[in-house]
């Protein structure tokens, strides 16, 4: 194991765990719960947590982007795995940084871009950690070509029940049970990661727009192989022949040869904007069917309908709400679900039916997004494969939400998709077989190598992830 080298040496005894009763919610704050926050800050830490919490359980958390319940833990501990920080080595030859599962990707920017490297995979938010980022297996814009988060890890070092550190390498059975595994196989202390070579610290962005959701998908089909990066924004309120518009955005990294001269005196410079907080409540009201509307009309037309090679931020074209601390308070007090799905090539029948089922309902999305996945990684609990995958957030108080999205699920499941178990915090347990086919082994590996059920969350619960069928 690693020293500690915040103080230079591995601890020889263990400090006290200061360990406090709070209200754990995912960020989008629709299902809280109270646990013991334990905030281990050496290895040795990590491990007396993990002993020490109790009949209850526990479950790792990183920065709290989970959407739904995955890393809370109703009456247990909640391991805050954000004091282990430290980046170790980096080879700026190789391209790789061994660093702890705690250290954000925000970090890893910050340390990684001045060197000409760049994180493989990044999801809509760059405050995720690198442990939380394998344990949901995150994807981002680039899954069409580079796979999920995962795909790049080379390997890890993983705190099972039992308090023994393993290694863990790809292509094994427990690798493939952490990536996408949500924390239920252990704590991950070490990562070993391979990073993406850049020449800038600009993206070069097409942007046009799409007049319904057949031309969408047309186009993303036709030419996301061009380009790393692919992304639409859909309009989800749009109606009529305008069904599933869009505006599609695809990216690629800049070449020092594309930036003007004044950029090129700092063409590595990592510099994020940042806006006033979202206010700590807003009205309930404020997100009505008329505001997105308008908001959504007000984004579509403004976008241009067809632009090259405009020079943006990584964090304007990767990170755009990064830049609103607290944006999901713009949701009221009831928060917001965010309903993420995919279904394979083939069935966009099915895609086009929940969209327009979507739209019918009339629901306030304005934070709507489309994507390609590509070829999936094998994690049994991994959420991408190859096909479509819609992602939208909905205020958690729209009346009959929970039934509707029942209904969605079922269209999903026949058309043999799955939902996002990261953003999920009320799918039905008995869908999760049909959804997910190697559900069976991930119980299995659990019950041989966590017989206590030591590692578990409200997820687990709720979805029976802790027991065999």
């Amino acid at each position: 194991m690693p020293a500690d080298t915040a103080s230079g040496t591995v601890h020889d005894a263990f400090r006290p765990l200061a360990a406090d009763a709070v209200a754990v919610t995912g960020w989008g704050r629709t299902a809280p719960s109270v646990a013991r926050v334990v905030r281990p800050r050496t290895y040795e830490e990590a491990v007396a947590a993990v002993q020490g919490c109790g009949t209850r359980g526990g479950i790792p958390r990183g920065l709290g982007r989970a959407y739904g319940d995955a890393a809370q833990n109703a009456g247990g501990a909640v391991f805050d795995m954000t004091g282990l920080d430290r980046v170790h080595v980096i080879d700026a030859a190789g391209g790789t940084v061994l660093c702890d599962a705690g250290v954000s990707l925000h970090r890893l920017m910050e340390v990684l871009l001045p060197l000409g490297w760049f994180v493989p995979v990044t999801p809509g938010t760059r405050y995720v950690t690198v442990g939380g980022a394998i344990g949901a297996d995150v994807h981002g814009k680039n899954h069409h070509g580079s796979g999920s988060f995962s795909r790049h890890v080379l390997a890890l070092e993983l705190l099972t029940a039992d308090g023994t550190v393993r290694t863990v390498g790809r292509g094994t059975p427990l690798f493939d049970a952490t990536a996408g595994g949500m924390g239920l196989t252990g704590v991950i202390l070490t990562v070993t990661l391979r990073l993406q070579p850049v020449e800038t610290s600009l993206v070069s962005v097409d942007t046009e727009r799409a007049s319904d959701l057949d031309d969408l998908m047309a186009r993303l089909t036709a030419s996301d192989h061009r380009h790393r990066y692919s992304v639409a924004w859909i309009d989800l309120l749009a109606r009529g022949a305008a069904t599933g518009r869009a505006v599609l955005t695809r990216g690629d990294h800049a070449p020092l040869a594309a930036l003007p001269a004044r950029a090129r005196r700092a063409p590595l410079a990592f510099r994020p904007a940042r806006l006033p907080s979202a206010p700590a409540h807003l009205p309930e009201g404020l997100l009505t069917r008329s505001t997105v509307g308008l908001f959504n009309e007000l984004w579509y037309r403004r976008a241009p309908r067809a632009r090259t090679g405009e020079l943006q931020t990584l964090s304007a074209f990767f990170h755009p709400l990064d830049g609103v601390p607290h944006w999901n308070r713009i949701y009221g007090r009831g928060g917001f679900v965010q309903y993420q799905f995919v279904v394979g090539h083939g069935h966009e029948d099915a895609l086009r039916r929940i969209v327009a089922r979507i739209s019918r309902r009339r629901c306030p999305s304005f934070l709507a997004v489309l994507k390609r996945f590509g070829d999936a990684d094998p994690g049994w609990l991994s959420f991408p494969r190859p096909g479509w995958t819609l992602a939208l957030d909905i205020p958690a108080g729209l009346p009959g939400l929970a039934a509707f999205l029942d209904e969605l699920d079922e269209e999903v499941v026949t058309a043999g998709g799955r939902v996002y178990l990261a953003k999920d915090s009320r799918l039905r347990p008995e869908l999760l077989a049909a959804m997910y086919p190697r559900l069976d082994d991930f119980r299995a590996l659990r019950a041989e190598l966590d017989p206590r059920g030591v590692f578990v969350s409200d997820l687990a619960r709720r979805l029976n992830l802790q027991e065999q069928s």
